[in-house]
């Protein structure tokens, strides 16, 4: 017993070190999209870079930090003082614009301790498009590529690397002071883990990571015992790849066999010429993420949580593409569709505990120009929310981020005293959800007028398909992009870039989500 309680002090003393990580880079970080969207996660690492803790942040990007700290112990060696950056999707990251910074945690007689990271997504790292979320053929088309590299060494900053970044983005001064969040961040998390090896010494401190790891995995393999065995296909579709209009299909099969899991994506989609390929690491943290959710939040959330799970993505396919693939949408379209053909499957395991599909897309928009007010360029990005899936208990919420994405919204407020634009209409896209005993959550529309010309990149997704209702619920309605120019109104694809004029208005339609049981069941109530 007393065991059980210390296991659940260190617990929480691990998670407040990532919470409150996470509450200084917000508060220290200069873009919108860091300070009020809240596109960061936070997370501490055992000495091995295990998972040991996170912050109710980003689920894309806390699944896939592991394999960026791996990539780190792998290719440097680290020292008292150091602190490694990389965004490299091949080594370890999701897509170039998350920037993640690892820092080694050292203790006394220069033992390690462990690791403290933490992961933002920066409005824009170069590339061929503001905003480096383009509709790109190649990795080298999307941004400056950082492969696992000490941005500070022994104490001192790498000067000559943070010249070089900052040269090759648009926005540098917004750049640099979103690093030196992550920077203080860190370091406020290595401190907090030396004043816990002092209270409580180096090796109880280290235990207790073991045991947490060890409990996660005991759990996990629990919950899965609880599920029937047996295999469990489902395949559904990306809309296309931005390139050409042919969709995209993703299939998995999921088999089940006493307290361990064969998760299996054969029969996805080749690699594609555009730039929806997901790298491993992405898949890896949809299905951790999925398999979180269905088997209880009271399992810590670490790397034990996947001893038992096995994921095999083909090499080459768009859930694990090769180098150089364009991926700038793997992490934000591809990973929330991989979110849908898993709960499909799981749906036939076990129904009641599995909703309907949401939303399914991030509705990504990247805008940037020349702002002629304050004399100096602009990037701006955003994801917008839409209809949540309804499940067996509830129906689905409406307008917010789901599954893969976990940012808020940015307040309209704080976009139009940061950007050249205005918002001219926000608001819930009503019936936009699947109708069922538990209807599906409507989507929203937010219409942005431009005061200024400017570039403007969508990558959105369920703008031809329907996120799928379950029990025989209906499917959400799927969104729609308008460009308004002198009032007349042109549909615009799911995913496109093109040049915008001073008063023309870009409205983004999000997708609700799927219903949940038959609807006539319900009008039989």
């Amino acid at each position: 017993m007393q065991k059980a309680v210390e296991r659940e002090v260190f617990k929480h003393l691990y998670g407040s070190v990532a919470e409150e990580m996470g509450v200084l880079l917000q508060r220290s970080a200069f873009s919108p999209n860091i300070k009020e969207r809240r596109d960061f996660s936070c997370a501490v690492f055992d000495e091995a870079g295990h998972l040991v803790a996170q912050a109710a942040h980003i689920p894309v990007h806390l699944g896939a930090m592991p394999l960026s700290v791996e990539a780190c112990r792998r290719h440097l060696s680290f020292a008292p003082g150091d602190v490694a950056i990389l965004n490299d999707p091949f080594h370890g990251g999701t897509h170039l614009p998350d920037i993640t910074v690892v820092s080694p945690v050292f203790v006394e007689h220069g033992r390690l301790l462990g690791f403290v990271a933490n992961r933002a997504h920066h409005a824009d790292v170069g590339g061929m498009s503001p905003g480096s979320m383009p509709l790109s053929r190649e990795l080298y088309q999307e941004g400056v590529i950082i492969p696992p590299v000490k941005l500070v060494d022994a104490g001192r900053t790498n000067q000559a690397l943070w010249d070089f970044f900052l040269a090759n983005v648009r926005t540098p001064r917004e750049r640099a002071g979103d690093l030196q969040a992550q920077l203080a961040a860190n370091r406020i998390g290595e401190q907090r883990l030396r004043e816990l090896a002092s209270r409580y010494g180096v090796e109880r401190v280290r235990s207790n990571m073991s045991e947490l790891l060890a409990y996660s995995e005991k759990l996990t393999r629990h919950g899965i015992r609880q599920l029937p065995n047996g295999t469990y296909p489902y395949e559904d579709v990306l809309d296309d790849d931005g390139l050409d209009d042919k969709p995209i299909p993703i299939a998995v099969a999921v088999t089940i066999q006493d307290e361990e899991v064969v998760v299996d994506f054969e029969g996805s989609a080749p690699q594609c010429e555009g730039s929806v390929n997901a790298v491993y690491a992405i898949t890896v943290s949809a299905t951790a993420y999925v398999f979180r959710c269905l088997l209880g939040l009271d399992i810590p959330g670490n790397s034990g949580c996947m001893v038992p799970i096995h994921v095999r993505a083909p090499e080459g396919s768009v859930v694990n593409a090769r180098f150089p693939a364009a991926v700038a949408a793997g992490n934000v379209e591809t990973a929330q569709r991989i979110v849908d053909v898993l709960l499909g499957a799981l749906a036939q395991a076990c129904p009641d505990r599995v909703p309907a599909a949401s939303q399914g897309t991030m509705n990504n928009v990247t805008i940037g120009g020349w702002d002629r007010e304050k004399q100096r360029p602009f990037a701006y990005y955003e994801t917008l929310g839409g209809g949540m899936g309804a499940g067996a208990a509830c129906s689905g919420a409406s307008g917010i981020h789901s599954h893969m994405t976990n940012t808020m919204n940015t307040p309209v407020e704080a976009l139009e005293y940061a950007y050249p634009f205005r918002i001219a209409r926000y608001v819930l896209r009503e019936g936009t959800g699947g109708a069922g005993i538990h209807d599906g959550g409507n989507g929203v529309t937010r219409e942005i007028e431009f005061l200024q010309d400017a570039h403007v990149t969508i990558v959105s997704d369920r703008r031809e398909s329907r996120p799928f209702g379950l029990a025989g619920g209906e499917a959400g309605q799927s969104g729609r992009n308008v460009l308004i120019r002198k009032g007349r109104e042109k549909r615009l694809p799911g995913k496109t870039t093109l040049a915008v004029r001073k008063g023309d208005r870009l409205r983004i339609e999000t997708p609700g989500g799927g219903g949940y049981g038959a609807l006539k069941e319900k009008q039989a109530r």
